[in-house]
């Protein structure tokens, strides 16, 4: 979207077009995951979901909160970065109507594809004249390489180690209680 915004600041496309364009981009992609959720997801997470990292309970908690702000929820996780990937999954597995989802879909992708579209419309101008831009932003790829990587790190820990004390524990409390 940044270069479809720079290609708007030289003339080649149109800003607006090109956020829709992005947002109809994304509910092409969400139909896919969306239907995988819909048409067995919940059988593939139980059965092959460890592999990734998730059980029945995080798949439960899930069910709960989906049920609860399934139309809002697809809305506010298109505006996350991240999140916004994968919402269609568990709306699918949810079976939230179709016509919902992709009316959610659109309406929060589109602020998120206009306001990557208008950084790169801005930032386009400055691009050739400025190279301390280009440096800047340079680094700034470096930074949220890092911080994924240390973020899936974490939640592959997490859940490695929370895995890892429920087997064997035979009830007590993994070894670190009393001795009795």
């Amino acid at each position: 979207m940044p270069f479809a915004g720079y290609l708007a600041a030289t003339g080649r496309f149109d800003l607006v077009l090109a956020a829709t364009a992005g947002a109809l981009g994304c509910n092409l992609g969400s139909a896919a995951a969306y239907a995988v959720g819909a048409r067995g997801g919940r059988a593939l997470v139980e059965r092959w979901g460890r592999y990734v990292l998730l059980d029945r309970a995080e798949l439960a908690r899930a069910d709960r909160f989906f049920a609860r702000w399934g139309g809002i929820t697809v809305f506010f996780a298109r505006l996350l970065p991240v999140v916004r990937t994968f919402i269609a999954l568990p709306a699918g597995i949810a079976r939230m109507p179709q016509g919902r989802f992709h009316l959610y879909t659109f309406a929060g992708s589109w602020p998120w594809c206009f306001g990557l579209a208008y950084a790169g419309y801005r930032l386009g101008g400055a691009w050739e004249s400025d190279p301390g831009l280009r440096a800047a932003l340079h680094r700034a790829d470096a930074l949220i390489l890092a911080l994924l990587i240390g973020g899936a790190g974490w939640f592959a820990w997490r859940h490695v180690r929370r895995a890892g004390g429920r087997e064997g524990s035979g009830g007590d409390s993994g070894g670190r209680g009393r001795p009795g």
